[in-house]
């Protein structure tokens, strides 16, 4: 964008400044009788007759107060002080065309710079996927991923600071837009040999007592969720045993008696041979996790044919139980 206006800066302030009417058409008609020597090649590969293009170099020539070729029967020589202009001329067309191909790029995103926050089990589970892919067909495209708590995601979003981001509404603010991607069931998690692991049918939350309970802290989208809709205020009640993030809760479960409350998505992250999963009821809550994007802001090219991706991988990848994909297109 800095090269196309400063070239257009240094044509326009030329070319009013010799207060004539001239174009690009002028420096590419000159470049081509210059590196051919003829008048009826350089007309070939402009697609012009050679008339018009007789009459360009003269206009050109007009304008600039002297003449750029010696023509004779048989050869077309450029003068001095147009063997002199070429380089430049070569230059400044180069430079108009590398720009303007950066701008189709651009436009038809092949390249620029997305930026993404995103909750720790969407990352895990379908951005790393998505980036890949988008990362194979379109290597000129860089991605900053950022994984923050809900409410910091959502000031991200609305103050700039990322392009879009994935997460569960936490206050759900009027100056974004949030786009429903899919919703997990939540319920527990705990070591094997916790009492709560045995049994197959799901657990009621008036069954879970609140000494073990390790919970996350009301600034993430799971802390918001469960103080706003579980209906057991005693599990929040206390001071500690909590964390910001599921890596840290997975660390904690693995060698602690205790026990929390996580969607099944964020579960399966880190479930596996030491912990295990089990649905909860009476009621049965369940998160949604949306795109979140701002208001009368339109997405980059790139962030749009990203969103395109992580819907696509979302559409493909198989989710474990309790998790069903929203997302249509």
């Amino acid at each position: 964008m800095i090269i196309i206006c400063l070239l257009f800066v240094f044509i326009d302030k030329s070319f009013t400044d010799m207060n004539r009417t001239m174009s690009l058409r002028h420096f590419r008609a000159f470049v081509a009788v210059a590196t051919t020597g003829s008048f009826t090649i350089a007309a070939k590969q402009l697609f012009l007759t050679q008339s018009a293009l007789t009459a360009t170099i003269q206009q050109f020539e007009d304008n600039i107060g002297f003449k750029l070729f010696d023509r004779s029967t048989r050869r077309v020589v450029m003068t001095p002080e147009a063997e002199r202009f070429l380089p430049q001329a070569e230059h400044i067309l180069r430079q108009f065309d590398s720009a303007v191909a950066d701008l189709e790029s651009l436009a038809q995103g092949r390249r620029g710079h997305v930026r993404i926050a995103a909750a720790a089990s969407v990352t895990h589970y379908f951005l790393g996927n998505a980036i890949a892919t988008l990362r194979a067909d379109y290597p000129e495209i860089t991605v900053s991923l950022h994984d923050a708590a809900s409410e910091q995601v959502e000031r991200m979003v609305e103050q700039g600071e990322v392009d879009f981001a994935f997460a569960s509404p936490h206050k759900q603010r009027e100056e974004l837009i949030y786009t429903p991607l899919f919703e997990d069931r939540f319920g527990l998690v705990c070591r094997h040999e916790h009492r709560y692991a045995k049994g197959r049918r799901a657990m009621r939350w008036s069954e879970l007592s609140a000494e073990d309970y390790i919970g996350f802290t009301a600034d993430t989208g799971i802390g918001a969720y469960l103080r706003q809709h579980a209906d057991r205020s005693d599990l929040f009640a206390h001071s500690g045993n909590e964390v910001s993030n599921t890596s840290s809760l997975g660390a904690i479960l693995k060698w602690t008696e205790g026990y929390s409350v996580l969607p099944a998505l964020a579960a399966s992250r880190i479930t596996g041979p030491h912990l295990v999963f089990r649905p909860l009821s009476s009621p049965t809550l369940i998160r949604q996790v949306h795109l979140v994007t701002r208001k009368l802001r339109a997405l980059s090219p790139g962030s749009e044919l990203f969103v395109d991706y992580m819907l696509r991988t979302l559409r493909q990848t198989p989710v474990p139980d309790g998790v069903r994909v929203l997302a249509k297109g």
